[in-house]
């Protein structure tokens, strides 16, 4: 409990720091950031040199400002919260034809972390919480992302990972997954089979960029008994019609934008 409490006032004395600089247009010294916020300029001190280590803040000589790890953190919420926003729309709209949950996801590492998710008004529903997390062996979307890196990265993935299984229907075995991921790219879309969870049944396609780079994933989750084949040409419409969104109408490379 004492290495609870201590590690949370690390926080709150960072954020203090951080709010100080940010404040000030110029680099600011160790005096002012001490006096300031009320530390000790040694504790200031030993803050900001574990800061500067992690990139949060830059040192300039005996002056300090905001480190460009900041800059880089706040680009990527940023392009996150404007995801968010144009893919809400289609994803309500899909939502309302299937009366089932759409999800939105984006590859952070070797997981899918759900940005977005639109709920259908019924009360059994597989609902995904907002910034929880998957591996992409277990997920619809996370296997096509894995495919997409071809079967080196997807055997890689497997040496890292280890391919722990969540169920009696998770790929444990990295020959058989190498061989599913591919085969998915190739259909355009892949099934969640209750790999994650069991009842549990997916179907994901991936959004590109119009370089043809992955921005994220779209995806139905159900209950396995509930899934339909039919929702897989109106995922793969609501894809393309959100791609045609984010790059302004632009076509993607491949014939078919939004979808592999």
């Amino acid at each position: 409990m004492p290495t609870k409490n201590i590690s949370i006032q690390v926080i709150d004395r960072l954020t203090a720091l951080l709010g100080v600089l940010a404040r000030n247009r110029d680099p600011v010294s160790l005096k002012v950031l001490a006096a300031d916020t009320g530390l000790h300029p040694s504790t200031a001190f030993r803050i900001l040199a574990s800061a500067v280590e992690n990139g949060l803040v830059a040192r300039e000589g005996p002056h300090y400002r905001l480190g460009i790890r900041l800059l880089q953190l706040g680009s990527r919420v940023a392009s996150h919260q404007d995801l968010r926003r144009e893919a809400r729309p289609f994803m309500e709209s899909l939502r309302n034809q299937i009366g089932e949950t759409v999800n939105l996801t984006v590859r952070e590492g070797d997981e899918v972390v759900y940005l977005e998710r639109a709920l259908p008004e019924r009360m059994m529903r597989v609902e995904q919480r907002i910034g929880s997390r998957a591996p992409l062996h277990v997920t619809a979307v996370g296997k096509l992302m894995l495919g997409e890196g071809g079967e080196v990265a997807c055997r890689e993935y497997a040496q890292r990972t280890g391919l722990p299984g969540y169920t009696r229907y998770s790929f444990t075995d990295t020959d058989q997954l190498a061989q599913h991921v591919l085969s998915c790219v190739r259909a355009g879309f892949a099934y969640d089979d209750e790999e994650a969870e069991a009842g549990v049944g997916c179907i994901g396609v991936l959004i590109h960029d119009d370089a043809g780079q992955i921005v994220a994933g779209l995806s139905i989750s159900a209950p396995i008994e509930r899934r339909r084949d039919e929702w897989v040409p109106l995922l793969q419409d609501t894809a393309r019609r959100l791609t045609r969104q984010l790059t302004g109408g632009q076509q993607h490379p491949l014939d078919h934008p939004g979808v592999r």
